[in-house]
């Protein structure tokens, strides 16, 4: 074998190595775009779904302000008044659930997401409870 033949083969080889990491690195760039554009989708209905949430929690705490209310008015309503902080207790527990659900959400599109520098540090856990998501 002469060595053009040889100097023609490593090169064939260096090329094909250039093209096999050309194309990983094209479909890296195309999954973590594919990614990236999941998280914002999750955390797109996330802000949507918020909002939902925010005006469960508003109706949580009008309902027990109503409730401490009606006790302090007389004995005469402490039935209502019950009835009425377990309405409020009701509200509280669905809203803290899907506040943690979107916490959820919120952590596992950052987790997916490689353009968020610390994806296992979750923002708010279940006993943070923000008002203004």
């Amino acid at each position: 074998m002469s060595t053009s033949s040889i100097i023609w083969i490593i090169v064939a080889v260096v090329v094909v190595i250039a093209i096999v990491a050309a194309l990983l690195w094209v479909a890296r760039n195309r999954r973590d775009e594919r990614r990236h554009i999941e998280a914002e989708q999750i955390r797109e209905d996330v802000a949507d779904k918020s909002l939902q949430v925010g005006e469960r929690e508003a109706r949580a705490e009008e309902t027990a302000a109503k409730a401490r209310m009606v006790q302090a008015e007389a004995d005469a309503k402490a039935a209502e008044a019950s009835a009425l902080q377990h309405h409020a207790a009701q509200h509280r527990k669905e809203a803290t659930s899907s506040r943690d659900e979107l916490n959820q959400q919120r952590d596992h599109a950052d987790t997916i997401d490689p353009k968020v520098p610390n994806p296992e540090e979750p923002r708010s856990t279940p006993d943070q409870n923000p008002r203004n998501p």
